[in-house]
C-alpha cells in the first residue's frame, strides 16, 4: 500500500510518499496564495522522484493550516496530531515534541501510541516563531539559514530586551547602530528565540525523550541555546525537521487506509 502526508503550513508546503513502511520520496515548496496550489506542486514533486502517479496513492491524509483547502486528501487531521505520530515513527522513545513553524510554536507531550497526552501553543505572537527569525535575517542581511551559525561566531555577549518582534526589529537596528556586529546580535537573536521557546516548554511540562520539528529545528544555534536552557539533550530525527508533520500524516494514511479509499 502506499499512502500519503500532504502538509501545508503557512510559509511551506510538504509532502511525504510512503510504501511498505519506508519513504520512497519527499518535497517540501515555498507555499503559494491558494493551499490547493501548494499541495498540487509539491505532490506532482514527490510523485514524479518515486516514479508513481497520483491514482497510485490508497489514502493520503492532509495536515497544516492549508489542510482543508486541498482537494485530493480523503480526510484531514491538525498538525499538532501528526507533528507527534511522525516524531514517534522516527524516534520511538520521544515523549515531548518541540514543533516551530512559521506562524506559530507548539510544544506537545505524547504517549507511546504518538497520542497527545497535553499540549501548549503559541500563535499570537510571532515571537518564538520562524518568521521571527526571518524578519531579523531581513534586518541583519544575512541568509535565514546562516542565521543558526552566528551563534558560534560571536565574541561578546549581547541581549534583546525584548521578545517581542516589533520591538525586537527596533532594538536589533539600534544595536546594528551602536556597532556591535552582525555575529553578536545574530547569537542574541537565537537565544532570544530559544528563551521564548523554553518558557512554553516549561509551561506545559517536559517528559523525555524530546525531540525538536520544523523549519525552525535546523537553526543549530536555536536548538543549542534550548538545550541549555531546558538542560536535555534534543533528539535530532534522521530526516528533514520541516518534513516530519507531513510524515507524521502518511503514517495516519497506514492506519486509515488499510482497506484503500
Amino acid at each position: 500500500m502506499i499512502v500519503a502526508g500532504c502538509d501545508v503550513g503557512s510559509l511551506t508546503a510538504k509532502v511525504v510518499l510512503l510504501g511498505d513502511g519506508r519513504i520512497l520520496s519527499s518535497s517540501i515548496v515555498r507555499a503559494k496564495s491558494k493551499p490547493e496550489d501548494s499541495a498540487r506542486e509539491v505532490m506532482d514533486i514527490a510523485l514524479k522522484e518515486a516514479g508513481i502517479k497520483i491514482n497510485d496513492i490508497n489514502y493520503c491524509v492532509g495536515t497544516g493550516y492549508g489542510r482543508k483547502k486541498v482537494s485530493f486528501v480523503d480526510c484531514s487531521i491538525s498538525e499538532i496530531a501528526c507533528h507527534g505520530k511522525g516524531s514517534l515513527w522516527l524516534l520511538p522513545t520521544v515523549r515531548t515534541v518541540i514543533d516551530i513553524g512559521g506562524q506559530d510554536c507548539k510544544v506537545v507531550k505524547i504517549d507511546q501510541a504518538g497520542n497527545i497526552v497535553k499540549f501548549v501553543t503559541n500563535d499570537k505572537c510571532a515571537a518564538g516563531t520562524g518568521r521571527f527569525l526571518e524578519v531579523m535575517a531581513n534586518i541583519l542581511e544575512v541568509k535565514l539559514e546562516e542565521l543558526g551559525r552566528l551563534s558560534s561566531l560571536g565574541k561578546k555577549t549581547v541581549k534583546l530586551a525584548s521578545t517581542c518582534t516589533v520591538w525586537a526589529q527596533a532594538e536589533v537596528v539600534s544595536k546594528l547602530n551602536d556597532g556591535e556586529s552582525i555575529a553578536d546580535i545574530g547569537a542574541a537573536v537565537n537565544q532570544a528565540m530559544a528563551s521564548r521557546v523554553g518558557i512554553l516548554a516549561n509551561s506545559v511540562g517536559l517528559e523525555r525523550d524530546v525531540c525538536m520539528s520544523g523549519g525552525v529545528a535546523k537553526n543549530r544555534g536555536v536548538f543549542q541555546e534550548l538545550e541549555k536552557l531546558l538542560g536535555v539533550r534534543i533528539k535530532r530525527p534522521r530526516i528533514d525537521p520541516q518534513l516530519i508533520g507531513a510524515l507524521g500524516a502518511a503514517v495516519y494514511a497506514i492506519e486509515k487506509g488499510k482497506g484503500g479509499r
